[in-house]
């Protein structure tokens, strides 16, 4: 069974119906085991074949090297026994005579293989290391560049976070590479001392199949169950991870002291983990006990072959040498097979299956893309944005985010959009942006439909920040320069930025100004309020310079007045840019040359702030609760 990782929930295994166990895998899923080994292969040759290579002819030197000397021990008790006869040889005559002694040759022999043995296994732990640390920055970085490229429904669902987290995982896991080779290099001394056997006792063989076969029938039979068991109960084990990390978790830690949430959580944490460890420790007691009946058989079967070997050099068949061999290699033999059989048994319920998610996530892909013959980005913008009857529904919903919504955005224009939560503000913002896409009516750019355009054109041409913008782990410089992260180097348009959005003052107040690490993730980071948090976030958007700039209710944190500056400047740095600023604050939203009043999901008014007010209806009534509570 995979480790558990505190607040690293564990996925449903791809290509299952989330709706039913699987049960006992369908061998189409096992010959699909073969395919994953193959992509993890190809992806270490395309790495580096130099070191995928190494590895490789180190694991079949040293998997030959047992046999070999067993065979050299071999040949030093028949030379011995050979000699007893005789006398034992002067020392002399074995070190300094005409020739050197076969017995010293054969003892030097056997040395050398434990030397080489020893040297084989340093420097391919070496080469294994350094390939597989290789191997997880490249499968990182795979993961990373088609994370990029998928949609944000997926990002948005909860089952996409769980396989993502298993992939992410996997990646870091440079333990699978080893696994592999080593189960390879297995088999080389299974048949390296096979070969042994059949040519000297063949009927030892199947003495041997009796040691083995039934302890891997039993192991496969049980990781079975267990692969079963832990998908059964995916979600109490998503959840007992989900509480461990809530329990421990900086984003939570406040509210946890506060409300007195430890022992609630840990209460909660403990029996989940009783309800699954138990039935766990049911089925590992059954495999305990089968295994014990499995062991006392293939002891059995050991010392079986045994006897028969012993009688046979009683019977001048065999030699003393060949006594020694055969035994060490039928003990060699049974120890590799059960090897082989047990990790082949284990990879199908662990090390595999999990490999399968990182692969199957790279198989993703998006549904929003760009068309074939994409038409080129207006720049200026002529006419403006357009939405025809635009519907929407969030994937798993039946609730229409938005339906029938018909509005202009005309080009130059500041236009505010307001509404009650719920309303579909932020939703209007994600199709303005293609982040989703309408399943019904259009959204036209200049008359033509936005999915007409060039996916990453469309989007380089758009500013916006969201109300849950992101706070990075990164100096102050980076953390404006991901608005426009191509001028990472351009000083001066950051500190332009910084100056437009008052996030200039608050950096001028940090010991290492722009180069100041922000947020408390790492050592000497700067953590800052919200409101600071906020004007950081809104230069992004001036680093922009986008055709179309939106700022999705960033200022929640802000004071009146500081909103109210932000947004005065905001208009006046977007003069010929279509803008759309998104707030609760009237005293901003006014400053717009047109507003948008969303009520589900649709344009209940629009008009200027003094049309609005004198129409009497939602805007007017939300305005006076506002303005209430400030007399």
């Amino acid at each position: 069974m995979k480790s558990q990782n505190c607040g690293n929930p564990q996925p449903t295994a791809p290509g299952h119906d989330p709706s039913s166990p699987p049960g006992v895998r369908s061998t189409e899923r096992r010959l699909g085991t073969f395919r994953v080994i193959a992509l993890y292969v190809a992806m270490a040759w395309r790495t580096s074949r130099y070191l995928t290579l190494s590895s490789l002819l180190l694991r079949l030197a040293d998997s030959l090297v047992p046999v070999s000397i067993l065979y050299v021990g071999k040949l030093i008790i028949d030379d011995v026994s050979h000699q007893i006869p005789y006398g034992a040889p002067v020392l002399s005559d074995v070190l300094y005579g005409e020739r050197l002694h076969p017995l010293a040759l054969l003892i030097a022999a056997g040395f050398g293989l434990a030397v080489i043995t020893d040297v084989l296994s340093r420097v391919r732990s070496l080469v294994e290391g350094t390939l597989g640390e290789r191997i997880s920055v490249a499968l990182t970085a795979l993961l990373m560049e088609r994370a990029a490229t998928l949609d944000l429904k997926d990002f948005e669902d909860a089952e996409f976070q769980a396989h993502l987290e298993a992939a992410r995982e996997q990646t870091t896991d440079t333990m699978t590479l080893s696994g592999l080779f080593s189960q390879a290099a297995s088999i080389v001394k299974v048949m390296a001392f096979a070969a042994a056997l059949l040519i000297i006792a063949p009927w030892v063989m199947v003495l041997l199949l009796i040691a083995v076969v039934p302890a891997f029938v039993g192991e496969f039979y049980f990781n079975e169950r267990r692969y079963s068991l832990d998908w059964s109960r995916i979600q109490e084990r998503r959840e007992h991870d989900y509480l461990c990390f809530t329990a421990t978790s900086v984003e939570a830690a406040k509210e946890v002291k506060i409300f007195g949430l430890s022992r609630f959580l840990i209460s909660r944490y403990v029996a989940l983990a009783r309800q699954f460890y138990t039935a766990m420790r049911k089925l590992e007691v059954r495999n305990e006990i089968w295994s014990g009946v499995f062991t006392t058989l293939a002891t059995m079967a050991y010392y079986g072959a045994y006897a028969y070997i012993v009688w046979r050099t009683l019977q001048g068949d065999f030699t003393v040498g060949d006594l020694t061999f055969l035994a060490g290699s039928f003990l060699q033999l049974s120890k590799e097979v059960e090897t082989v059989l047990f990790r082949f048994a284990g990879i199908f319920a662990s090390e595999v299956e999990y490999l399968n998610y990182l692969f199957s996530f790279f198989q993703r892909e998006p549904e929003i893309l760009t068309p074939e013959n994409p038409l080129p980005v207006p720049s200026p913008v002529r006419e403006g944005f357009v939405f025809e009857d635009v519907g929407f529904r969030y994937p798993g919903s039946e609730r229409w985010a938005v339906r029938g919504l018909n509005f202009e955005l005309l080009a130059g224009e500041v236009v505010a959009v307001v509404g009650e939560s719920g309303a579909g503000k932020t939703t209007l913002v994600k199709l303005l942006t293609r982040l989703y896409d309408p399943d019904e009516g259009r959204i036209l750019l200049d008359g033509k439909d936005l999915r007409e355009y060039d996916l990453d054109e469309l989007r380089n041409s758009i500013g916006v920040i969201f109300q849950d913008f992101v706070r990075y782990a990164m100096t102050a410089n980076d953390n404006i320069a991901v608005g426009r992260i191509t001028a990472r180097k351009d000083g001066d348009r950051i500190e332009r930025a910084a100056e437009c959005s008052q996030a200039s003052k608050v950096i001028g107040r940090l010991p290492e100004g722009y180069d100041q690490m922000l947020g408390n993730g790492f050592k000497g980071g700067v953590e800052l309020s919200g409101g600071e948090w906020q004007k950081i976030a809104i230069a992004r958007a001036y680093m922009r310079n986008a055709e179309l700039l939106i700022l999705d209710e960033p200022t929640a944190a802000l004071d009146a007045r500081s909103e109210y500056e932000v947004f005065r400047r905001f208009k006046e740095r977007s003069k010929g840019k279509t803008s759309v600023l998104i707030s609760h604050r009237f005293s901003s939203v006014r400053m717009a040359d047109r507003v948008l009043v969303l009520a589900d999901g649709k344009v209940e008014a629009q008009g200027t702030h003094e049309e609005l007010l004198a129409q009497s209806g939602r805007y007017a009534e939300l305005f006076e609760l506002q303005a209430a509570g400030f007399r």
